[in-house]
């Protein structure tokens, strides 16, 4: 089996049997087409002709352009998986990519917004209505009350929701459900945009999403992105800021007032407790850094 079609094998297999979300497969795509690419691999090559050194040769490459260890890291895991997909289903007789090494990576902790950041940036869209100010007030306060990723939020439909907008059942990674919570000023700001959106749109709304844009059709991913990065840039708090910062700020906020990590990793949907430990670390800064402040010789040699 050449390397071409193995790769539209596995990919294939991934989205359709797997149902792996979209996301992991685009990235998993732009991986296996940059190892198809490199010179010394190449679309037609024979599968069973790859040797180790020519895995690590790509690692290498990889490195000379200065891609960082997260980037590398995925390529290497993608090819892995190719790999083990081609030795599980008889089209190779070793998985000679079992023994390709990850590089290490810098451990890095999370970004996160302070209360008095989140709180700005909450209560921008009252202060400084740049598209759509009830719409985007709710987005903001149900990204920090809920931890979900952009993809779960825009992903959301009425009949999602509990009755009273306190909960929501959300799919995340792996096609997996889980249950998210709403409190009083996200359940406030959402029930102010349904209201909005019902005035803009009136009865001839048929979009079952719950956040749309401003033509009515179902808001994207890259349409939360956007809302974010005008409100946080220049034009509003000016500390640009990701979907993602929301999620992080909800889990650091959730350790530091004393949950439970294995309530705030269900809470999340994460399939290690190692991701959701990464908060404690970032609770445990910022408690020193607090003493520091707080203590009479804080801070001195």
């Amino acid at each position: 089996m050449t390397v071409s079609d193995a790769i539209e094998e596995y990919l294939s297999y991934i989205e359709s049997v797997r149902t792996l979300s979209a996301n992991t497969v685009t990235a998993c795509r732009s991986d296996l087409l940059q190892f198809k690419e490199m010179s010394f691999i190449g679309p037609e090559k024979e599968m069973a002709a790859i040797e180790l050194e020519d895995l690590k040769q790509c690692v290498g490459v990889l490195s000379k352009k200065k891609r960082s260890a997260a980037s590398i890291n995925r390529f290497i895991s993608s090819v892995r998986s190719l790999f083990g997909y081609c030795r599980k289903f008889g089209h190779l007789n070793v998985n000679v990519a079992f023994e390709l090494k990850t590089v290490k990576n810098p451990r890095k902790l999370p970004r996160f917004m302070t209360g008095a950041e989140i709180d700005k940036l909450c209560h921008e869209p009252e202060v400084n209505e740049l598209l759509w100010e009830k719409r985007d007030k709710a987005i903001f306060e149900m990204l920090y009350s809920s931890g979900c990723r952009a993809s779960e939020i825009v992903s959301l439909t009425f009949d999602d929701f509990s009755g009273d907008y306190s909960s929501a059942i959300v799919t995340g990674k792996g096609s997996k459900d889980r249950r998210v919570y709403f409190e009083e000023d996200a359940q406030n700001a959402l029930k102010a945009y349904l209201e909005d959106r019902k005035k803009r749109f009136g009865e001839s709304d048929k979009e079952r999403h719950i956040f749309v844009n401003q033509r009515g059709g179902a808001l994207s991913t890259g349409g939360l992105r956007l809302i974010i990065t005008r409100y946080s840039g220049s034009e509003g708090t000016k500390r640009h800021v990701s979907p993602h910062a929301f999620r992080h700020t909800f889990a650091t906020a959730m350790i530091t007032n004393g949950a439970d990590v294995r309530l705030v990793q269900e809470l999340l949907g994460h399939s290690s407790i190692s991701t959701t430990q990464r908060y404690t670390h970032i609770s445990t800064e910022k408690m020193i850094e607090m003493y520091n402040k707080a203590h009479p010789h804080g801070g001195k040699s």
